[in-house]
């Protein structure tokens, strides 16, 4: 009895609840059909899409362009930016803490790459196709959108 009332009530209400981020499918019509914009994270040079932490004021879709802006130096075109889907990954805190994080990813179409942005030195930025960036990163439900990608931006 202990044990269902400890998993089914009092666990659940313990667990920390996932943290949120924003990203942003950076892509582009290429020569050779449909290219998705990859970064490297800041401490790890890991290949992942550019994200952040929601802020007051902001709504999801400018977050994901300014996030965009900072660390990939992306100009966007007049499309708006279109939620696509979520994935999951664990997030390492200070002290190496590992926390679940929950990551809304919006569809930004990049009008060009710009010289001078924020992180600009800081971290690599790859055009690459789709099927390329999914073998890149890490995160299983991220592979799944990017291989997506040309459909869920409706080019397939």
């Amino acid at each position: 009895m202990f044990k269902m009332i400890w998993s089914e009530f009092i666990a659940p209400m313990l667990r920390r609840p996932a943290r949120y981020q924003v990203a942003a499918l950076c892509w582009r019509k290429a020569e050779d059909g449909f290219a998705v914009l990859l970064v490297t994270s800041l401490t790890s040079h890991r290949w992942i899409v550019p994200k952040g932490w929601p802020k007051n004021g902001r709504d999801s879709a400018a977050v994901a362009l300014e996030e965009a802006w900072e660390e990939a130096g992306i100009a966007p075109t007049a499309t708006p930016a279109k939620r696509i889907g979520q994935y999951h990954y664990i997030k390492r805190m200070r002290g190496n803490v590992p926390v679940r994080t929950e990551v809304d990813v919006f569809a930004i179409e990049v009008r060009t790459l710009l010289d001078q942005y924020p992180e600009v030195g800081r971290r690599e930025r790859r055009w690459v196709a789709p099927a390329v960036a999914a073998q890149m990163v890490d995160e299983p439900e991220l592979k799944a959108l990017l291989r997506a990608s040309p459909s869920l931006v409706g080019l397939g």
